[in-house]
C-alpha cells in the first residue's frame, strides 16, 4: 500500500507540473498576442492609492454622492 501512495504522489506531482507550465505558456502567449498585459496587474499592490489611475480603461472608480 505504501508503494501505491508513492506512485500516486509522483503521478500527481507530474500532473501539477504540466498544469503549471501550461498556464505559464498560456500567459506568455496571451501577452505576446496583445490580449492582456499581466505585468500591469502586479503594479496594483505597489500603487494602491484611492486616487491612482485605473489599470484598464473603462474601469473608473465609483464616486459616492454625499447627500
Amino acid at each position: 500500500m505504501d508503494q501505491l501512495s508513492i506512485y500516486g504522489y509522483v503521478i500527481g506531482s507530474g500532473i501539477m507540473v504540466v498544469v503549471f507550465y501550461s498556464y505559464i505558456v498560456y500567459l506568455y502567449r496571451s501577452e505576446k498576442r496583445g490580449h492582456k498585459d499581466y505585468e500591469k496587474y502586479g503594479k496594483i499592490a505597489l500603487d494602491d492609492e484611492i486616487d491612482s489611475k485605473p489599470v484598464e480603461k473603462g474601469l473608473e472608480p465609483v464616486k459616492k454622492n454625499k447627500e
